[in-house]
C-alpha cells in the first residue's frame, strides 16, 4: 500500500526528521489560505498522486506570490497526470500539498528497501539526488551507496556515518545525519514499511537536512496490525478492480490483456498465464481465489473478472487441493446463470472431487467449455477469445 507523500512527512517528522512546512489543499482558495499561514514568499504547490516524477507531469509549482499559487492549484486539481510510473491511464489529482521555499544548497538521493535477495533491509544513497535513480544507477552506478542491515541487528550508528560520508556530508553534518537516517530506519521498521524514499533529501544553506519529498510503501499482509497506517489509504489512487478484490479478501492484479483468469494458488496462477501467452493470447488479470474457495467466493471471484469490460473471454484453472472441484462447479454455475455472460468461458478442473464437479458442470446445460489439462485450457481460451473478437468485429 502506498501514501501520499504529505502523509509520509508526517509519519517522518513523528520521528524526529526534519520537514518543510505544509499544508493540505482541495481547492485553489485552500491554496491560497494554506501559502498565507505558512509565510515568506516562496512556495512550492505539488500534486498529491502515488507516483514519482510529478514534476515533469506539471504536478510540482515554485510560486512567488498569491496569485500565482491560485493559478497553479487551479490547473493542477481534477487533472490527470500521466507519469512513467502511473502508465498511460494517469491518475488524478484531488489534493495539493502546499510548502514553504526551502534555500537549498545541494540536493541528495537517500532510501531504505527490503532487499528480497539478500533477506535484509538495504540503505540506499546517493550525492546526486533530485533525479531518477533508475537512470543514475543504470548510467552512473558507482555514484550509488548500498549498505546492507541485519533485521536481527538493525541498523548500526557506523553504519549510519558511513552513509553519511558517503552522501558528501561535511564533519559538523554527520551527527544530524545519524539521527535523520536513524529516524528513517524507525519509522520503517515500526510500521511495517516494505520502501521508504527521500528524493531529494537536501542540504539548506544553513546547513541542515530537510526531507523536501517523502515516498512510503508499506506490506499489505501487515496492515491488521496497523490500523492507523490502514486509515491512510486513498483508494482513488488504486486500481479499483485490485480495490475490490482486496475489500473481498482476494488477490487480484489488473494487466493489459483480454483472457480473464481465475485461478487456485499463485503458482498456478503464473503458470496459467505463461501457458496462455505461449498460446498466442494475453492474460487481462493475476486472480488467485486462495484454497477456500466457496460457491459465494467463486461467485464474487467471477463479477470481479468481469467487471473488466476488456475482457473477450475467460478462463477458470482450478487444482483441487484444500479446495474442492464441486464447490468450484457449483460457483461457477451459480455465477453464470445469475450474470448475463457474454463471452466464452473456459472451465478446468484438477484434483479432489474433480469427477464431481465436471458432472456438475456438464449437467448445467450452459454453454460452458471444458478442457482437462492447463495447455488445453490455454489453448481453448486463446480460440474463444480469438473468435469472440472476429464475432465483434463483424456485428
Amino acid at each position: 500500500m502506498d501514501i501520499h507523500e504529505y502523509q509520509a512527512k508526517e509519519i517522518l517528522a513523528g520521528y524526529g526528521v526534519k520537514i518543510a512546512e505544509g499544508g493540505l489543499a482541495y481547492s485553489p482558495e485552500d491554496a491560497v489560505q494554506r501559502a498565507r499561514e505558512i509565510g515568506g514568499n516562496v512556495w512550492a504547490v505539488k500534486a498529491q498522486i502515488h507516483s514519482g516524477a510529478r514534476g515533469k507531469a506539471g504536478g510540482v509549482k515554485i510560486c512567488f506570490t498569491h496569485d500565482e499559487v491560485e493559478a497553479a492549484a487551479e490547473r493542477m486539481l481534477g487533472k490527470r497526470m500521466v507519469t512513467q510510473q502511473t502508465g498511460p491511464a494517469g491518475k488524478v489529482c484531488s489534493r495539493l500539498y502546499i510548502e514553504a521555499g526551502t534555500d537549498i544548497a545541494k540536493e541528495l538521493y537517500f532510501s531504505f528497501l527490503v532487499d528480497r535477495a539478500h533477506e535484509r533491509i538495504v540503505m540506499v544513497g546517493s550525492a546526486q539526488g533530485g533525479m531518477e535513480i533508475e537512470d543514475l544507477a543504470e548510467n552512473n552506478p558507482d555514484a550509488i551507496k548500498k549498505i546492507h542491515i541485519d533485521p536481527a541487528v538493525g541498523l548500526l550508528d557506523f553504519q549510519a556515518r558511513k552513509m553519511a560520508f558517503s552522501l558528501g556530508l561535511e564533519a559538523t553534518q554527520i551527527s544530524h545525519a545519524v539521527k535523520f537516517i536513524t529516524g528513517c530506519y524507525r519509522a520503517m521498521r515500526e510500521l511495517d514499511a516494505n520502501m521508504l524514499e527521500i528524493n531529494p533529501l537536501v542540504v539548506t544553506k544553513s546547513g541542515k537536512l530537510v526531507a523536501l519529498d517523502a515516498k512510503m510503501g508499506f506490506d499489505d499482509n501487515a496492515l491488521f496490525r496497523r490500523q492507523k497506517v490502514a486509515e491512510l489509504r486513498d483508494k482513488t489512487q488504486e486500481d479499483p478492480r485490485e480495490m475490490a478484490a482486496a475489500d473481498r479478501g482476494l488477490s487480484y492484479v489488473g494487466l493489459d490483456g483480454d483472457i480473464g483468469c481465475m485461478i487456485n494458488g499463485a503458482g498456478l496462477a503464473m503458470a496459467t498465464m505463461d501457458m496462455i501467452k505461449l498460446a498466442g493470447g494475453e492474460p487481462a488479470n493475476f486472480l488467485d481465489v486462495g484454497g477456500g474457495a466457496s460457491p459465494e467466493r467463486t461467485e464474487k471471484a467471477f463479477r470481479l473478472v468481469l467487471a473488466d469490460e476488456g475482457v473477450k473471454a475467460m478462463l477458470v484453472n482450478i487444482f483441487a487441493g484444500i479446495n474442492r472441484c464441486d464447490w468450484i462447479a457449483e460457483g461457477v454455475v451459480q455465477a453464470v446463470k445469475k450474470i448475463d455472460l457474454q463471452i466464452p468461458l473456459i472451465v478446468r478442473l484438477s484434483g479432489t472431487n474433480v469427477e464431481e464437479g465436471r458432472k456438475i458442470i456438464a449437467d448445467s446445460g450452459l454453454p460452458i467449455i471444458t478442457a482437462t489439462t492447463l495447455a488445453e485450457a490455454a489453448e481453448k481460451a486463446v480460440q474463444a477469445r480469438n473468435e469472440q473478437v472476429a464475432k465483434e468485429g463483424a456485428a
